[in-house]
């Protein structure tokens, strides 16, 4: 009998014990398991991050960090991975597409000074949830094959570098926008990781292919890339209607147009996003025909309307005031006409001081151009 415990105990040890893993095709099978679950691409890379790490310091201390504190609170974890999570010695990053399907093209919207322009990442619902969701079930897939490990996923939900991440892991290049560039699939995708304590081997960076191409550069409406690759978020539209809870600067208001939530020039010119690919993901197809709506007639949503209207959309995170401020901006740039007038009117009594300020601004823009009309003119 004692025998026969002894050989049981032998064969539970030996049933329980962690087998020897092959990590070189472990990474192969990690990045097939990542296209099973959508993503339309996933690449692994150490954590080594020093030769980022000075350009990082130099952009806080310069302060084009704006108001983004977060940007500068957590110090060195952002540039060193493992100071974040402890252990962590390789990270899993993945791609997914955004682009929604039958959303009216930007450029025609943008050119409709009347029409409000949103970054086409936000025309649907929430990413943040739905890339954390896909990420740990992607984790919890690799654990079937390797047993228990120590990992964490990271969806903008913490300071992770992960542009720099998923160039040293091979899914692209920084464009000279500060984005990641793929030849196959432009820049309109998200990303996600997965940092992990197995060490997986890295997959090589790719050639960057901007050449001498400054379109994104050029285009920019507040010049906010001051130079290739240096971005200042302190001028970025994106930065100005998204992160920025005060009062947007006056000499940038008129730059801003009609886009009231994010700006995609810089991808729209890039030469690369003509092999864009659009997305397949349910989640992120129009919602509240946010592609293709008049300024005015978002201005007139009530608070509640915008609650309701934007559940689980992006776009609720900046809050109602700062959604009326948006407006309020690309209704003082919207063309000279009574229905933006009433609009801004109707809202010049409004209880919040921020709004009241734009709003006032705006009926002052539309004043300037009913004085300066021809029809004005002639009176």
């Amino acid at each position: 009998m004692q025998f026969e415990r002894l050989a049981a105990i032998i064969v539970g040890m030996q049933e329980t014990a962690p087998r020897e893993l092959d990590f070189g095709a472990l990474a192969g099978q990690v990045r097939q398991w990542g296209r099973d679950l959508g993503f339309a691409a996933v690449g692994i890379s150490d954590v080594d991050l020093r030769d980022a790490e000075p350009r990082l310091a130099t952009w806080l201390a310069e302060g084009r960090h704006g108001a983004m504190d977060y940007m500068a609170k957590h110090g060195e974890k952002r540039s060193r991975p493992a100071a974040l999570l402890p252990g962590t010695l390789s990270v899993i990053s993945a791609r997914m597409n955004y682009l929604p399907p039958n959303a009216r093209d930007s450029i025609g919207v943008l050119e409709d000074p009347a029409l409000a322009f949103v970054s086409r990442y936000a025309l649907g619902r929430d990413y943040h949830q739905l890339m954390r969701r896909r990420l740990r079930r992607f984790a919890a897939r690799i654990e079937t094959e390797t047993g228990a490990t120590g990992y964490r996923v990271f969806v903008d939900s913490a300071p992770v570098m992960e542009v720099e991440l998923a160039r040293k892991a091979g899914l692209g290049w920084r464009g000279k926008h500060t984005l990641l560039l793929d030849r196959g699939a432009g820049s309109f995708f998200f990303l996600g990781e997965i940092f992990t304590d197995l060490p997986l081997p890295a997959d090589a960076p790719v050639t960057a292919h901007c050449g001498t191409c400054t379109r994104c550069i050029d285009v920019c409406p507040t010049q906010a890339i001051v130079a290739p690759y240096e971005l200042d978020a302190r001028r970025c539209i994106s930065y100005l209607t998204i992160e920025l809870k005060g009062s947007i600067p006056v000499e940038l208001r008129p730059l801003i147009g009609n886009r009231v939530y994010g700006c995609d020039d810089c991808q729209l010119v890039c030469p690369w996003n003509r092999y864009a690919q659009l997305s397949a993901e349910p989640d992120f197809a129009v919602r509240n025909g946010l592609d293709d709506v008049q300024l005015a007639s978002l201005f007139a949503w009530s608070a509640d309307e915008f609650r309701h209207r934007l559940a689980g959309s992006a776009i609720l995170r900046i809050g109602y005031e700062c959604w009326l401020r948006n407006l309020a901006v690309g209704l003082g740039n919207a063309p000279a006409s009574p229905a933006v007038t009433a609009a801004l009117e109707s809202r010049r009594e409004t209880v919040s001081p921020l709004v009241r300020e734009h709003v006032a601004w705006a009926i002052a823009q539309q004043r300037a151009k009913q004085a300066s009309s021809p029809a004005a003119k002639m009176r």
